[in-house]
């Protein structure tokens, strides 16, 4: 563990990606990933390990099973932070509907925005806006953060 891990940095390497194509189990910057590639990738460059390495999986891997693999997957590595303690570099996981399992994830910036990856587009930064906020079901932190 980084002993001087930052707010800072994190948000800075997620900055870093911005661009990275979308691609489907992808966790290269520069060359393509999904949003989960996205906070590995960071996690890794922010840390200096992998977290765990995903099993292969299809777009549609949470609905067959109904259980919150990347929530669970996320508890294994982050910290838990309650919604109204986010704050930048943290982890955030979203329901696309109320009632289905959390499959989306992002990465808060410091400004109200946040950094993911979706399909059909490269790494961007968005707002953390209601529509986002009313799906949002967990927020973590990296661990070892001094800020």
């Amino acid at each position: 563990m980084t002993p001087s891990l930052t707010r800072t940095a994190i948000v800075a390497e997620a900055r870093g990606w911005i661009g990275t194509r979308y691609r489907h189990q992808g966790s290269c910057k520069g060359v393509g990933c999904d949003c989960l590639g996205l906070v590995r990738g960071v996690y890794r460059n922010c840390l200096g390990r992998e977290p765990e390495t995903p099993p292969p999986y299809a777009p549609d891997w949470a609905e067959a099973r109904g259980e919150e693999t990347l929530a669970d997957a996320a508890l294994r590595h982050l910290e838990p932070v309650a919604f109204d303690a986010i704050s930048g570099g943290e982890v955030l996981l979203f329901r696309w509907r109320e009632g289905f399992v959390a499959k989306h994830a992002a990465i808060a910036t410091c400004d109200g925005t946040m950094i993911h990856a979706h399909d059909g587009a490269a790494v961007c930064e968005v707002a953390l806006s209601p529509w986002w906020r009313r799906r949002l079901a967990y927020a973590f932190r990296f661990p070892g953060v001094i800020d």
